[in-house]
């Protein structure tokens, strides 16, 4: 067998990858057609214009939808482990609200383009970047509270290293781009896809973009350090029957049997 075919490893293995062949499909499309500069353009940027557009905007949705699915996965996966540790299943139900809201800051980030609705783009990039950090943090102290018993001590301290990578970055992008956008390099910098190196600003706008591209790999990297995790867990679907036809049943015909519709085994 092999290993992604070991219980659902597959899942956060398909997220990677698939997430990491949206930004390089869509980079190389805006490179082959000189829609962007070929030294670090902004992820952004390479999804702005069609035909590049449209790769990113479907990919994305699936990834987000990938995404949701591994959240899931591992809440169901802590939730089972530890099921009379109230402090841990707070936190994992935390983590899975943090994990699905920037989820959905993905699917507004494929849905609004950076050049068409900016402002509505960059709610997307913080509810992914910004929530999504935090969604990080939280599996990390998950991982630590689990430890040694669930969880080995050198996957958590991977974990945190991870998690402060991408801490740094959001800090490092959050600068640059502050002083990019400050006024103190012109107007309409949103809108510029094309960058001289002896133009001013030029120095914040590779930082920016650089620490953007940093990011975005930090997240594939932590969701990398669930395919170990996932090789010990499985879910099956039951289906309950609430009467012998698809029609309305007398009270009689309806059975009281309550089955989890999801339900995991370790």
């Amino acid at each position: 067998m092999w290993w992604f075919q070991q219980g659902l490893s597959v899942l956060p293995a398909a997220l990677v990858v698939w997430s990491a062949a949206s930004f390089v499909f869509s980079y190389i499309t805006a490179i082959v057609l000189h829609h962007v500069d070929p030294l670090v353009p902004y992820i952004s940027d390479t999804g702005t214009i069609p035909p590049e557009r449209c790769l990113f905007g479907i990919m994305l949705n699936i990834s987000a939808f990938l995404g949701m699915a591994t959240m899931y996965v591992r809440y169901k996966q802590v939730y089972a482990l530890n099921p009379e540790k109230s402090k841990i299943i707070k936190l994992n139900k935390i983590g899975l609200t943090l994990g699905w809201m920037s989820c959905f800051g993905l699917c507004i980030i494929a849905n609004f383009q950076k050049y068409a609705l900016y402002y509505i783009h960059v709610v997307g990039a913080c509810l992914t970047f910004g929530v999504g950090a935090v969604y990080m943090l939280v599996q990390t102290v998950l991982s630590y509270l689990m430890q040694p018993e669930v969880h080995s001590k050198d996957i958590f301290w991977v974990r945190l290293a991870v998690s402060l990578w991408c801490c740094s970055s959001i800090v490092s992008m959050f600068v640059s781009s502050v002083v990019l956008y400050s006024g103190l390099y012109g107007t309409n910098l949103v809108q510029k896809l094309h960058w001289d190196p002896r133009e001013e600003g030029y120095t914040a706008h590779i930082i920016s973009t650089v620490s953007e591209w940093s990011l975005a790999f930090s997240f594939l990297s932590f969701f990398l350090t669930y395919i170990r995790d996932f090789q010990k867990i499985s879910l099956r679907a039951v289906a309950s029957l609430h009467g012998q036809t698809l029609y309305n049943a007398p009270p009689s015909f309806v059975t009281d049997e309550q089955t989890l519709l999801v339900a995991g085994s370790i």
